[in-house]
């Protein structure tokens, strides 16, 4: 047997911990096979190691440098299955350990890794513009109507488009649309909540977004609808919207806020609705203390902050909103994301002819996010939060909050063709 590093030595110590949860084997970059777990066990993971400075990143920069080195293509798991790899590690006492763990090795090995060539030093994939990579990308992961957010999960078989409307609808009846209503939507994406709103409950909408790709082409979807005499989209931050609405719903958008405006985002919302007005957030949050992965954070979703929920009830609170209903749609969060990562990866050929910045190492760091994330909503912190709130104090009680699963399905069936 070669001789390993104490690095490597390390993380096997890490590994060790794994007792019940599974089996893993780890073959290093000299072709040695390390085995963890137990064999018997009905889940079989395979890392291999492909470049030996790994073990030091993983040290020295945890969350960071696992998605670094994984960009890289230093290592990888046997059938690609990173979801119920970082599965193991929670499940077990493995992640716990780790904590406490690196910043002792990371003393020991600080002068070495001073010299290192450093990876988060190279910023060419710091994706600061998340949403304006290209529609084009975005259309070869999400399903026809390009909606970026948790679907809602009726059934195993079913579709992502259908996950997707089944979602629309379900925040419909929360609201309870009605053809008089004038809805804004913050955090409107491409368009796909208002267009459903407006072709099946008739109302009239304005969109919000930051993101120059999506109001351009949820402006050409809305036209190709007939529906611009409806709904607009405005291109500017919703600290910079006017007027009042009868409904307001905002999705996936306020993990994007910051700590420092979850007041801020209250207070509009609060003044935009009308008195009497409902609103309906849908946002990640988490039961955590790590409110954004370092990785994540530096890559996909810079200045990116998830709330908790009590955080949430008490700016609502503050901002004369009441909070009538809320459901925790976790699990159906890690569906969505288990189906964006299959299209991510059956339509890798077609993403990197797309564009040169698209190359092997960007397909990798978004199927890297993509799974990361399933597995944190599979099996660590993450919460996806459906609020509904009501502007004042008295909410008069005007419909049964009753969402049968067979009526969202029929109804979100009778638009199956709407994009």
């Amino acid at each position: 047997m070669n001789i390993i590093s104490r690095e490597e030595s390390y993380l096997y110590q890490l590994l060790s911990l794994i007792e019940e949860e599974g089996c893993l084997t780890v073959v290093n970059h000299q072709g040695e096979e390390f085995h963890f777990g137990k064999t018997s066990s009905s889940q079989n993971l395979r890392v291999f190691i492909r470049n030996s400075d790994t073990y030091k990143y993983i040290f020295a920069f945890a969350s960071l440098g696992v998605g670094e080195s994984y960009t890289e293509g230093w290592w990888d798991e046997e059938n690609d299955n990173i979801v119920d790899l970082m599965g193991l590690f929670l499940r077990s006492s493995v992640s716990s350990n780790a904590r406490g763990q690196i910043p002792l090795v990371l003393k020991i090995f600080a002068q070495r890794l001073l010299t290192l060539p450093l990876l988060i030093q190279n910023s060419r994939r710091n994706v600061s513009h998340h949403y304006d990579i290209g529609n084009d990308f975005y259309q070869l992961f999400l399903d026809e109507s390009l909606t970026y957010s948790c679907g809602y999960q009726l059934d195993s078989t079913d579709s992502l488009k259908e996950m997707q409307l089944q979602k629309y609808e379900l925040i419909c009846q929360k609201l309870d649309l009605q053809p008089s209503d004038n809805i804004i939507d913050i955090g409107c994406g491409w368009g796909g909540m208002l267009i459903y709103a407006a072709e099946k409950y008739g109302v009239h909408g304005t969109g919000i977004t930051l993101s120059e790709e999506q109001a351009k082409l949820a402006e050409e979807k809305i036209r190709k609808r007939g529906l611009s005499g409806r709904l607009k989209i405005l291109l500017c931050d919703y600290r910079q919207v006017h007027g009042q609405f009868d409904k307001l719903v905002s999705i996936g958008m306020f993990e994007h806020v910051g700590k420092s405006n979850f007041s801020t985002f209250m207070e509009k919302s609060s003044d935009l609705l009308k008195p009497g007005g409902i609103g309906l957030l849908h946002t990640i949050g988490t039961i955590g203390s790590v409110r954004n992965d370092p990785w994540i954070a530096r890559y996909i979703f810079p200045g990116g902050y998830l709330p908790k929920l009590h955080e949430l009830a008490q700016a609502m609170l503050e901002a004369g909103l009441t909070v009538i209903h809320c459901d925790n749609l976790k699990p159906h969060y890690a569906e969505t994301l288990k189906r964006w990562s299959v299209n991510l990866k059956n339509n890798r050929d077609e993403i990197l002819a797309l564009s040169k910045g698209y190359d092997n190492s960007f397909i990798r760091m978004w199927y890297y996010y993509l799974q990361a994330c399933e597995a944190s909503f599979r099996y660590n912190n993450m919460q996806l939060y459906q609020i509904l709130f009501f502007k004042g104090k008295q909410w008069p009680f005007s419909k049964t909050l009753v969402f049968p699963a067979d009526k969202i399905r029929e109804e979100a069936q009778s638009v199956v063709n709407l994009f």
